[in-house]
């Protein structure tokens, strides 16, 4: 049971990275956590060196996600501690290959892990928070889920469901006391590169943000309560006005009749 009156953060993909900056971030701020990720043993050090520095309590849940059961033990964690006041959906791995240098089965566990975990995690979270009145999860995304020219094509798409999926939690529970946040991070400083396929040195400097920048960027946006955080944006009014174009398009995408452009004259006698 928690002992902070922040409760207890859950963060996914837990041992390092991004993953390992949030914990001690968001443990720094007062939460205890519940951290998740494959690897006990990084877990557990992590999760040592948290309680030496900070005193929170910390648990590990050794799981892969992209294991059915151990995705359940993690939904059943979630669904069923009454501490949990946070989810972080970091957990998740890409692709740089094109479409057709990119195997399929490797496609398909990464829509496993990006995809089918954080949807269900999100499921099992997001009833415990409605009933209690309060909870955040934060969705790892990208910026490929707005530009998903930029890198593989199945890891864009995958990325654009975690964003759309935030965009209707959002419409759908943010009145009955769920927050949420998508956070779009750009090249960052991880291990995610070389598992991706391309190591992050062979990346341009200038376009490569260090990973605790990144979180820290991410963790401002959410204070200032943004539900979708794009950590290297210089100029928010480019979203604004991304967001709002789209806005404006929603009540002409459903009519009675095709618009006049699509509509074929009829063949003369």
């Amino acid at each position: 049971m928690s002992l902070s009156p922040l409760g207890t953060a859950l963060v996914t993909g837990a041992s390092s990275g991004i993953g390992a900056i949030y914990a001690n971030r968001l443990a720094d701020r007062g939460h205890d956590l519940i951290l998740v990720a494959r690897n006990r043993g990084k877990l557990a050090g992590l999760a040592a060196q948290i309680v030496d520095r900070t005193g929170r309590s910390v648990e590990v849940v050794a799981a892969d996600l992209g294991d059915k059961a151990d995705r359940r033990a993690v939904e059943t964690v979630l669904a069923t501690d009454s501490s949990i006041t946070m989810l972080v959906n970091n957990a998740g791995v890409g692709a740089t290959a094109p479409l057709l240098s990119a195997d399929v089965d490797a496609m398909e566990r990464m829509i496993d892990l990006d995809v089918t975990a954080l949807m269900r995690l999100t499921y099992a979270a997001a009833p415990a928070f409605v009933a209690r009145g309060r909870g955040t999860i934060v969705n790892i995304a990208s910026i490929v889920a707005i530009g998903p020219e930029i890198l593989n094509g199945v890891y864009g798409g995958a990325k654009a469901f975690v964003l759309a999926l935030t965009q209707s939690l959002h419409h759908e529970l943010a009145a009955k006391g769920l927050r949420v946040q998508a956070v779009l991070p750009g090249a960052t400083a991880t291990d995610f590169w070389g598992t991706a396929g391309t190591p992050v040195e062979h990346l341009p400097g200038e376009i490569v943000m260090p990973a605790a920048a990144m979180v820290d960027a991410a963790l401002a946006g959410l204070d200032a309560g943004e539900l979708v955080t794009i950590p290297a944006l210089p100029d928010a009014a480019q979203w604004h006005a991304y967001e709002a174009a789209r806005q404006a398009m929603l009540p002409n995408l459903s009519r009675s009749e095709p618009a006049a452009r699509y509509r074929v004259a009829p063949l003369s006698a």
